[in-house]
């Protein structure tokens, strides 16, 4: 409750430009890209630069990760360097477009800036059904808060549109819905209380239990079957975005490079015409009460592209310091790091490094990947020693692709199998990361080969 509190009292204290900073620092390249067009258009103190034969403003990194040093000795980086353009084809990610969408709706809610990050983050978690793809009590570890806070605020966020976004499941997914489209008290009851004789197709039972006839029983199941059972399908195909990655990392003889790829955007500067104004005599109070606006609003959107940059460059460079073996050696084993980390490390608010992780990737030579991939809670080995979560389920899906496919591998025998490779992990832990990582039990992974 004092978090809560502590972030209400920051959220009101914000500043007109701390709010622009932060609205722009969420953004992926392709909004970006789009909110500058919008900016230049509405704001004639804004003014596009020419592009250049030589661009003398790019600014070289002076600070690198160095890989002979002492990572713990390392100092990120405050500076960021551009990049060569690059022709994207106006390619717009169909999955960031929409979470995009969802993310405009949060608006019309009543969340504190904490509250919000996150509502973000259940967002930036969706399967490509729409279903929440990560456990809440795992969102809960990350933002430091119980379970049950991050599930009032998943409700909150389970109203978006479209109904069902965000759901746990199937059933809680059609619950959602039929609440919010008032369907009858009937309908309800089955998807609350004689939910699995639904699914199994037990109508039978259903007749008996609700005293219905067949043909009524018919009716109700009708308007049951209309509700949308994967209400992110064809929205949230991670195979089908096409992204554009915010940073782009250049391996030299032993340190990283870290670029920002935004030198295809347009460049920013204030009319040199319009700011004069501001200093004669022959302008109107009310004409220079208006520049005066307009001026103010083109200075904040400069400096939040430019905080932007330098706050990614930041985040960027703390996670390599705490990732260290990752980028040594090409797409290593990942350490448990959560968002507060990297947040105490560079002495930014939480909510700052959430902003600056969902929806933002980065190029490297081994692949590109979304910055929040990088964030992994710890798993405690008996031995005391902690490791990343993503080891372990990266082990598991192993086990799981290389089974006899005639014979799949129960949880028990999948948590033997790590307890053999030296991972002593629980059978309804196996099964919860099975889950996560959408395999089916056993018995239906065998089923689906035949």
């Amino acid at each position: 409750m004092a978090k809560l509190k502590q972030s209400q009292s920051q959220k009101q204290a914000l500043s007109p430009s701390q709010v622009l900073s932060a609205s722009i620092l969420q953004l992926n390249m392709t909004s970006l890209e789009q909110k500058i067009l919008d900016e230049l258009e509405k704001n004639p103190i804004l003014d596009q630069n020419e592009p250049e034969v030589e661009n003398d403003s790019q600014t070289e990194a002076d600070e690198s990760v160095d890989f002979d040093e002492d990572p713990n000795e390392y100092e990120p980086a405050n500076i960021y360097e551009k990049s060569e353009e690059k022709d994207f084809d106006g390619a717009i990610p169909q999955r960031l477009d929409f979470i995009d969408g969802l993310i405009m709706q949060l608006d019309e809610q009543d969340f504190t800036d904490w509250e919000r990050s996150i509502a973000e983050e259940i967002l930036w978690n969706l399967d490509d059904r729409g279903y929440l793809a990560i456990e809440p009590v795992l969102i809960g570890d990350r933002y430091d808060c119980e379970e049950e806070e991050v599930l009032r605020i998943l409700k909150k966020v389970q109203r978006l549109d479209p109904l069902g976004i965000a759901a746990l499941d199937l059933q809680n997914c059609l619950l959602i819905q039929a609440r919010g489209a008032d369907k009858n008290e009937l309908i309800l009851k089955i998807l609350s209380d004689h939910f699995q004789d639904f699914v199994n197709n037990r109508y039978e039972q259903l007749q008996k239990k609700l005293s219905l006839s067949k043909e009524d029983l018919s009716k109700v199941l009708e308007q049951i079957k209309k509700l949308n059972p994967r209400p992110g399908e064809g929205k949230l195909d991670a195979n089908a975005e096409v992204l554009i990655p915010d940073l782009i990392l250049i391996q030299t003889a032993d340190s990283w490079k870290i670029v920002v790829n935004d030198s295809w955007m347009p460049e920013l500067s204030l009319n040199e015409n319009y700011s004069n104004m501001l200093d004669q005599t022959d302008v109107s109070s009310d004409t220079k009460k208006y520049l005066k606006e307009k001026f103010n609003s083109a200075n904040w959107f400069i400096e939040a592209i430019q905080q932007r940059r330098k706050t990614l460059v930041s985040v960027m460079s703390a996670i390599i310091n705490r990732q260290y073996s990752f980028f040594k050696d090409g797409a290593g084993e990942l350490q448990p790091m959560k968002l507060q980390d990297i947040a105490d490390d560079i002495k930014m608010d939480i909510s700052t490094i959430s902003r600056s992780t969902r929806g933002k990737y980065v190029e490297t030579p081994f692949g590109t990947y979304e910055l929040k991939s990088f964030f992994s809670e710890g798993y405690t080995l008996d031995t005391g020693d902690t490791i990343s979560t993503k080891t372990i389920k990266q082990l598991l899906k192993n086990l799981i692709d290389n089974e006899d496919k005639n014979s799949p591998l129960t949880d028990t025998e999948i948590a033997k199998k790590l307890k053999n490779k030296g991972y002593p992990v629980a059978r309804r832990t196996v099964a919860k990361y099975r889950e996560n990582l959408q395999f089916p039990i056993a018995k239906l992974r065998r089923e689906l080969i035949h």
